[in-house]
């Protein structure tokens, strides 16, 4: 056990990040409740399978135990040890240990590999490419269908994230560059990329409760700020909602663009050496050798 804190020290920490998480979930249960729909914030509620009850819920993360009438002692993959309570870690590596090592191997080979900021955040545009049907379709396109296709057809479709290429239109999918699967993930994942840098929110809720909880909050609040930079990006006109566009169909947007993306990058970097810190210290490394491989999709996409 590295750290004991004691009943009046980890409530304070609890209630710090109750008040941080309130402010993001709040508005989003408030509109769920009216029956009304975001088109920018909605996303990291509903494409993310972490739902809003357990982004709020408080852990310590390992190594750390809780004095006093902590409800941890209750929880799954928990125990109560001499010092008070603690995350069972023996348990959560039994049950989990292919998956911790999956995801510090992906984290390692992502932050390996040179970033690329020549995408454009041209996804968004590939999943409305020649379509019949646009995916948000209460909010209008910036673009005729023919303009946003020249876009499509004069700009080279760069996108290396398995999780936005698989929208892509049938008509888009022949133009990337890379013709992506699941399993192969560890091979294209860089940097760069918006969307694996919004991820880093999926791999930390999916290490819970092995990381305190105010990390898993500062991946959250990257990808909150990264998916506002993605739909402005977008052919979407979201104006209305507060969001002007950056306009990446020309060279000022593009610019632009790019200097946001290289802004997240550093910040997203700085998460994932966290993360990867936390994985070696858990004992990836042993994992790997100790155990068999698993199919990249299993870690990637189960609730575990």
């Amino acid at each position: 056990m590295d750290v004991v804190l004691d009943e009046a020290t980890w409530r304070t920490r609890e209630a710090a990040h109750h008040e941080r998480v309130d402010a993001w979930i709040t508005p989003h249960l408030d509109r769920a409740h009216r029956g009304e729909k975001h088109p920018v914030h909605d996303f990291l509620f509903t494409y993310y399978s972490h739902r809003p009850a357990q982004l709020r819920r408080w852990h310590p993360g390992v190594g750390v135990a809780l004095v006093g009438d902590a409800p941890h002692r209750h929880w799954t993959d928990y125990r109560v040890g001499d010092a008070g309570a603690e995350v069972d870690l023996a348990r959560v590596l039994a049950r989990r240990g292919d998956a911790i090592r999956y995801l510090t191997d992906l984290l390692r080979a992502t932050a390996e590999r040179r970033p690329m900021f020549g995408c454009f955040g041209l996804h968004e545009w590939a999943m409305v490419y020649r379509a019949g049907e646009i995916r948000h379709e209460s909010w209008p396109l910036r673009l005729s269908p023919d303009a946003l296709a020249d876009v499509v057809e004069t700009t080279p479709l760069r996108c290396t994230h398995y999780d936005a290429f698989r929208f892509f239109t049938p008509a888009a999918v022949p133009r990337n560059t890379l013709q992506l699967t699941r399993d192969a993930m560890p091979a294209h994942e860089q940097g760069g990329c918006l969307h694996t840098n919004m991820d880093l929110y999926k791999i930390a809720y999916k290490l819970t409760p092995l990381i305190p909880s105010e990390l898993v909050g500062d991946c959250f609040e990257l990808a909150r700020d990264i998916r506002e930079l993605d739909m402005r990006a977008s052919p979407y006109d979201l104006a209305e909602l507060g969001y002007p566009p950056v306009p990446i169909e020309i060279d000022e947007g593009r610019q632009a663009y790019v200097c946001a993306q290289r802004e997240f990058a550093d910040r997203a970097a700085l998460l994932r050496a966290q993360l990867i810190d936390i994985g070696a210290r858990l004992g990836a490394d042993r994992l790997r050798d100790a155990r068999s491989p698993v199919p990249g999709d299993a870690p990637w996409n189960s609730p575990i």
